[in-house]
């Protein structure tokens, strides 16, 4: 008899064991063979080419600079003031399980961007920080109309964050990175001024804008409330995603896709609920399902924030690992890095350890977020071909040098004998 979904369990024996754990395992036990038994180190994946699409501003602040820009702007509502308390109180709010009250911590993020000096330094920092972490391309999301309690306007915001981005930019490349951040302007999917939102990501298009998303609580709020500003979008040739599929099932996905018209899914695990899995490991596909796949559909998955609002138990039972095998057009993302207290590095290091996924398996994934990219398509190849592909290359070419790098140390060592 067949189960619905990852998530789903089947009998063996006295016990029952997600699809998730026994992919896993079965993965696991194959580590040994050549294919698995050069898996990439810490260091290796930090410097693997990186490309993040699901990132958002207002979630990516270090602790240090909420801390400053609180004490700046007279901001008294932070429940800690030092740096590193403050980072863990972040994580463990953003780790109840609840994405309500994962939402709820970015009261306190919003609270302190609100003037144009605090996000110029925000944006600037969030380059700097994912050029650091070996990021060649990045989407930042952000909510202009969060950011307007102190005076700004929408085109103020916008402004300000461009130019964030820039000089973040000229910073990781005089120390020795580079990187490529495109804005991605959001609307809260609760509120009414998604049209607005979607004519201002129109006009800066060609000023560091590179496409629209709508964000917030899936239940109640479904997508069709925008619906204005997605056939807008679409006249105007112009690019968006939608959050869809995270707290909320298919749906959410469902009309997103044919209703909306959405170019990919912010998060979109949920489509696992529309895969059977036999107790043999047989997979069936639903209609959804295989839309998604046959069209090419960017998912833009994000493991350790699914872990935190409950879209997924653990890392070995994220549907990342089901999608990816069945080849999915999966991309690996943060989601908030300060809530999550994470980088892409370690997004990484997660399905490296859960999954054994290889330096092939990141090349695979980071190919894939540059293919769904909003950017025009000969920027996107060249990007893939002249940077990604050749540092992925350079990467697995290491284990050539090692035994004669470790040479000489060992004839020293007799000599010395």
């Amino acid at each position: 008899m067949a189960e619905r979904g990852v998530l789903s369990t089947l009998r063996t024996g006295h016990c029952y064991v997600s699809f998730g754990e026994i992919y896993a395992r079965r993965v696991y036990s194959a580590e040994m063979t050549s294919e698995f038994s050069n898996l990439p180190t810490a260091e290796q994946i930090r410097r693997a080419p990186k490309v993040l699409l699901h990132d958002h501003l207002d979630g990516g602040l270090r602790p240090g600079t909420v801390v400053d820009l609180a004490r700046d702007t007279g901001y008294s509502g932070l429940p800690e003031t030092d740096p590193e308390k403050l980072g863990v109180w972040f994580r463990e709010a953003a780790d109840s399980g609840s994405l309500e009250r994962y939402l709820e911590t970015f009261a306190h993020t919003c609270a302190v961007m609100q003037t144009r000096e605090a996000l110029f330094r925000v944006a600037a920092e969030c380059a700097e920080d994912l050029a650091a972490d070996g990021v060649v391309y990045a989407e930042v999301r952000y909510a202009p109309e969060q950011h307007l309690e102190a005076g700004l306007s929408l085109e103020e915001v916008v402004e300000a964050v461009n130019e964030g981005f820039r000089e973040g930019e000229r910073r990781a490349r005089a120390n020795g990175h580079r990187i490529r951040v495109g804005a991605l302007l959001t609307a809260m999917r609760h509120a009414a001024r998604a049209l607005e939102i979607a004519e201002l990501a129109n006009r800066y298009r060609d000023l560091g804008v590179v496409g629209f998303d709508i964000a917030g609580a899936e239940a109640g709020y479904p997508p069709t409330r925008h619906l204005d500003a997605f056939e807008y979008l679409k006249r105007e040739n112009n690019h968006f995603t939608i959050h869809a599929g995270e707290a909320f099932g298919l749906p959410s996905i469902w009309q997103a896709l044919q209703w909306c018209g959405a170019d990919r899914l912010g998060h979109g695990v949920r489509i696992i609920d529309d895969i059977e899995v036999a107790e043999d490991g047989s997979v069936t596909l639903g209609r959804l399902a295989s839309y998604v796949r046959d069209k090419r559909i960017p998912l833009e998955l994000c493991p350790t924030s699914n872990l935190q609002t409950g879209a997924a138990a653990s890392y070995a039972e994220h549907p990342i690992g089901l999608l990816r095998r069945l080849q999915f057009r999966c991309t690996v993302n943060t989601d908030n890095r300060l809530m999550s207290d994470t980088t892409m590095s370690r997004e990484f290091e997660h399905l490296v350890r859960t999954f054994r996924y290889t330096l092939d398996d990141l090349q695979w994934f980071t190919v894939n977020g540059m293919k769904s990219a909003f950017l025009p398509f000969d920027e996107r190849l060249a990007m893939i071909n002249d940077v990604i592909k050749p540092g992925y290359a350079e990467l697995r070419s290491e284990w050539l040098f090692r035994q004669s790098a470790a040479t000489p140390a060992a004839s020293t060592e007799s000599d010395g004998q």
